[in-house]
């Protein structure tokens, strides 16, 4: 079964991180703007640690399962 946004991707964001990341523009909630294949790239990259800062701030980071869940969900064409 497909990894969808609403199941699977947005129960992984709290709401701390979406009202951190709402003012740049990031709307972690909304599967219109993650599933730009660019604005999820760009998550990912903060997330695994690819670009700095790694988040979510100050950690908890995510761990392999959930980054590997957020991959899966991008290799299936971000469902909703």
């Amino acid at each position: 079964m497909a990894v969808s946004f609403a199941k699977d991707i947005k129960p992984l964001f709290t709401q701390i991180d979406i009202d951190h990341m709402s003012p740049f523009g990031v709307t972690l909630d909304d599967h219109a703007y993650m599933s730009d294949a660019t604005n999820a790239q760009d998550v990912l990259d903060y997330l695994d640690g690819t670009k700095q800062p790694q988040m979510p701030p100050n950690g908890p980071y995510w761990d392999k399962p959930k980054l590997d869940l957020f991959k899966q969900w991008m290799a299936d064409g971000y469902q909703p």
